[in-house]
């Protein structure tokens, strides 16, 4: 009689543990994979449908795979301007910048006449320790030619790059040589730097240069700030020019360092995704120095985090130009075969409760992509009045208004001064022929440029030598024809371009930023709001919290 109930009832036994096999089955998919997705082909999907049907009955021979990898970033960009697909090839390099660190020879190149030019050799890599120099042209890898129409920046990073402790053979031609010279790699690791320069404005002013936000941009800050504090920095200024972002959390454990415990930092929040507050925890060793942040149009995301706690916490001055506006949080997903999606998953708002994210338009991006571009044609870029705030009105912490949806506005506007540019120095610059002059100038010059072991010095000398004249003639033979009138009027900017690029060639960023920063009018400001005591007093106190009000 048992026997007959069991057997009765086994076929409800075997259909609830297969709904819960199920359960459990996604349950640890979704929690313990690691963000990996597992894609299950059932009867309602329809995408998985139609890409069957093509493959079964479709007329000619079709690659479903290539279908996919194309439709990928077609329903993304139906989302969102930041939600993207990486193909699985594309994955390490999207990630190599953050990482910290890859696996490489340890050089930087250009591509001159369809052949690769050592432009800089990393400090004790692995180039250097076997003999490479700057100047240097790789003719060959691993015996074959390295030359030629199809060399391109990809091919030269796969054949360079590589798993560590691999050797590669290089065929170098150096200057003045005729014989290529055989040198043998041994790859390692090599460093990606978040901070790329780090030294002192004046006798109080302390300087570092943020480039992204990767997983050693903290650990960087922290030695920089104590390099900073052996030279007796009173003041700081973190330039945020240029950062597009990169990981929030690098972004929330700088701000840390500045602010007393317990104040907002940021806080994200999304339909799926709860709020989530990131708040400072009051260890932060530099709660008490001045602050200035640098901002322009292609600060973004992480920068934004950064500048915006700052800004609500009235804890420092933001000084530049309105900032890109991305506020929205993406989350790196894994697929199988190593391609992978960032998926936006949630939007991250200011301590006053801005979001900072400009507005887009689902499935159409291309506003978004030209917003940039607009702004410079309304004016933005030269006059703080033309800056046009579409979101409402917020009070930071000691009552002062800010606006969010689209970007941080600076509480100190620099203008970019155009007066100079002619069409003349925008052909110089954008076909690239300033750059190739610059490394061809340097190649030429490598010994005598070798004798001046300062910025400034380099500089002395090449003011002196005619730079912008002996430009204008090898531009003139490379297709740009020579405009006198309008070379005078751009003369001082074609001077700079041109210096600059020979400063990078011959010494490092952080050389070529100090020159660069020696004129530029956002730290001209910087100093004077520091020297007029304006980069908000560390004893000014906090009102109440913030609240945002309609504008």
């Amino acid at each position: 009689m048992n026997q007959r109930k069991n057997s009765r009832y086994m076929p409800i036994i075997m259909a609830v543990c297969v709904v819960l096999g199920i359960f459990i089955g996604t349950f640890y998919a979704n929690h313990f994979s690691g963000n990996r997705l597992s894609i299950i082909n059932s009867s309602s999907n329809k995408l998985n449908n139609l890409l069957h049907l093509i493959d079964d009955r479709y007329v000619d021979t079709v690659n479903v795979n290539d279908l996919v990898e194309k439709a990928m970033p077609q329903i993304l960009s139906e989302l969102d301007p930041h939600s993207v697909y990486i193909s699985a090839k594309d994955v390490q390099t999207a990630n190599d910048d953050l990482r910290g660190s890859f696996s490489g020879v340890g050089i930087e190149f250009t591509i001159r006449q369809d052949t690769l030019h050592v432009q800089q050799v990393i400090g004790n890599g692995p180039a250097e320790r076997a003999g490479v120099i700057a100047g240097d042209k790789i003719v060959t890898v691993d015996g074959k030619p390295f030359t030629g129409k199809k060399l391109t920046n990809e091919e030269a990073m796969h054949r360079l790059k590589g798993p560590k402790d691999t050797k590669v053979k290089l065929g170098i031609l150096r200057y003045g040589e005729r014989k290529v010279r055989t040198i043998v790699v041994t790859r390692g690791e090599i460093p990606t730097k978040s901070i790329t320069a780090t030294y002192m404005l004046d006798e109080d002013t302390g300087y570092i240069r943020i480039k992204n936000f990767g997983e050693n941009t903290y650990p960087e800050l922290l030695i920089a700030l104590a390099k900073l504090s052996q030279e007796g920095f009173q003041n700081l200024t973190i330039d945020l020019r240029g950062n597009t972002g990169g990981y929030l959390q690098s972004a929330v454990q700088i701000v840390n360092e500045f602010l007393p415990k317990n104040r907002l930092i940021v806080y994200t929040q999304g339909r799926k995704s709860p709020r989530q507050e990131y708040r400072s925890d009051g260890r932060g060793s530099y709660q008490q120095i001045p602050l200035v942040i640098l901002i322009d149009e292609a600060s973004a995301s992480a920068s934004e985090i950064l500048a915006g706690a700052i800004q609500d916490n009235d804890r420092g001055t933001i000084i530049g130009r309105r900032s890109f506006g991305k506020g929205l949080v993406q989350e790196p997903i894994a697929f199988n075969d190593q391609s992978m999606i960032r998926l936006t998953i949630a939007r991250y708002y200011s301590p006053s409760g801005r979001c900072i994210q400009k507005p887009y338009t689902s499935g159409d991006n291309k506003d978004y992509e030209e917003d940039l571009l607009t702004r410079y044609e309304h004016g933005e870029f030269f006059s703080e009045d033309s800056i046009k705030h579409n979101g409402p009105a917020y009070h930071t912490t000691n009552g002062r208004t800010v606006y969010g949806g689209g970007g941080i506005t600076p509480d100190y506007f620099i203008a970019e001064d155009t007066t100079d540019v002619t069409s003349y120095y925008k052909q110089a610059s954008m076909s690239g022929l300033i750059i190739q002059y610059a490394y061809t100038y340097t190649d030429d010059n490598r010994q005598k440029l070798s004798q001046y072991r300062t910025t400034k010095e380099l500089a002395a000398y090449l003011s002196k030598q005619n730079m912008v004249d002996k430009f204008a003639t090898y531009a003139e033979k490379n297709g740009l024809k020579r405009r006198n009138l309008m070379i005078q009027r751009s003369h001082k900017l074609l001077d700079r371009y041109i210096t600059s690029r020979i400063i990078y060639n011959m010494m490092s960023e952080e050389a070529l930023l100090q020159y660069l920063n020696s004129d530029d009018p956002a730290i001209t400001k910087t100093l004077k709001v520091f020297k007029e005591k304006k980069a908000f007093p560390k004893n000014e106190r906090p009102l109440s919290p913030a609240r945002p009000h309609s504008r």
